[in-house]
Formats: structure tokens, sequence, C-alpha cells
């Protein structure tokens, strides 16, 4: 049985970022990949909709210049031939405030004979404002 193509990525995914090489990448990137982060666009600009695969190498090399990954780990996991999907928690720290992050996020990946065709990444975004701000954010009481 070979290795299923979401582990595969994500470490070549997680290399990249820390070593801050996407190029290793491009082989596992089909050409037309569909790739989007759901979260707060004006906070982190990296996040949104991309599609091709040299818009996603763009986002992945944004990514390597604002964080690290010191861990991560898959909470919840199912795999499809041809697809992936994960819930995972991460620690992070942000370069320019030099700020651990602890986020949750679930992802949601189609490839293509081994390629990433599609990912979906959803950001437990308000813990994380919350964190990269400082401080809680206080909402109105909704009655």
């Amino acid at each position: 049985m070979t290795e299923h193509s979401l582990w595969r990525f994500s470490r070549a995914l997680h290399r990249a970022i820390n070593d801050r090489q996407p190029e290793e990448l491009e082989a596992m990137i089909d050409e037309d990949v569909d790739w989007t982060i759901y979260g707060p666009i004006d906070m982190f600009p990296f996040f949104g909709a991309r599609r091709g695969k040299a818009a996603v190498l763009d986002v992945i090399r944004q990514v390597a210049d604002n964080v690290r990954v010191h861990r991560f780990d898959r909470e919840s996991i199912m795999l499809g031939a041809e697809s992936g999907a994960s819930m995972m928690r991460y620690s992070l720290t942000l370069l320019d405030a030099n700020k651990p992050i602890s986020l949750r996020l679930a992802q949601f990946a189609q490839f293509k004979a081994g390629k990433l065709l599609s990912i979906r990444i959803l950001v437990d975004t308000f813990d994380l404002v919350e964190q990269a701000l400082g401080h809680p954010i206080h909402l109105p009481r909704i009655a």
C-alpha cells in the first residue's frame, strides 16, 4: 500500500513553510489548483482564494514569511482514494511579533494522480484574532 497523498503533501507543506522552500511543493501541486483559506483577509492577507500553481506557491511564501510551525496534531482524519479531510491543532509563532499562536483548523483536500487539485482550509478565526491582537474581543450581547 502506498502512502496517502495528504500525508506527503502535509509534510512537504510544513517543510516548505519552515525552511522557506516552497519550490519543493511544485511537483505535488496541479497546474490548475483551487486553494482557499477562509479567515479574516484584512488581518492575514495570505487568507482567501487563489487559483493556479504560481498563485498557491506565492501564498505559501507569504505564510512562510509570517509564521513558523512548531507542532501540529491531527485530531480527526478521514481519507478517501483521492481526498482527505482533517481537523488539526497547530502551534505557531508569528514572526514579526515573535508571538506564539495556537489554532485549530479543518482542511479538505482533493488530489488527482497524487497532485493537490483543491484544498479548503477553515480556520477558527475568532480565537486566532484574539491571540493576534493580544486581548479578548468583546462582542455585544445578543438578546
